[in-house]
């Protein structure tokens, strides 16, 4: 019985890593956009991507669509992701943040299948999967450092058994 409790702790804590991965990540992508909006010779296009945010706050049903767009692009992936990392007990943070630059990169190629082709898109995917980058991170913080039914060995006290 004990087993099933903690497997269902597990499948809570990968849903609610993700969840909150996905709007860190979300705000990390802004936070790129306007970084590089604010360098000499930015393109005028990250400018207007660094302002869309605010679109996204004045209008929420337009920002819930924003990330449960993102949800839909990337939850498949990250699901296959976790389920290795769950498997295998995969625990290490660069691992989830290479995970997460994946699902990223593959969610923006659900988007623009043609962006491999088009090196006008290479910089947006670049900026998805450093966004990935950091939403790995927050997944592996919240559910990826304790990732498996392997749990440490508690240590026996001298004297007690």
């Amino acid at each position: 019985m004990a087993m099933v409790g903690y497997v269902l702790k597990r499948i809570l804590m990968v849903l609610v890593g993700y969840l909150v991965a996905v709007l860190v990540g979300l705000i990390a992508v802004v936070v790129i956009y306007a970084i590089l909006s604010s360098l000499p010779n930015a393109p005028g296009y990250f400018e207007l991507m660094a302002f869309t945010p605010v679109a996204a706050l004045v209008v929420p049903p337009l920002g819930m669509f924003i990330y449960f767009l993102t949800i839909v692009l990337t939850g498949m992936q990250t699901l296959v992701f976790a389920m290795i990392a769950e498997f295998f007990s995969l625990r290490s943070f660069w691992l989830h943040m290479l995970f997460g630059a994946a699902a990223a990169a593959a969610g923006f190629m659900l988007i623009w299948p043609d962006a491999a082709n088009n090196p006008e898109r290479w910089a947006d995917m670049g900026i998805i999967a450093g966004g990935g980058l950091v939403a790995g991170l927050i997944y592996w913080l919240i559910a990826g450092r304790n990732a498996g039914l392997r749990r440490p060995l508690i240590k026996a006290i001298p004297g007690k058994v």
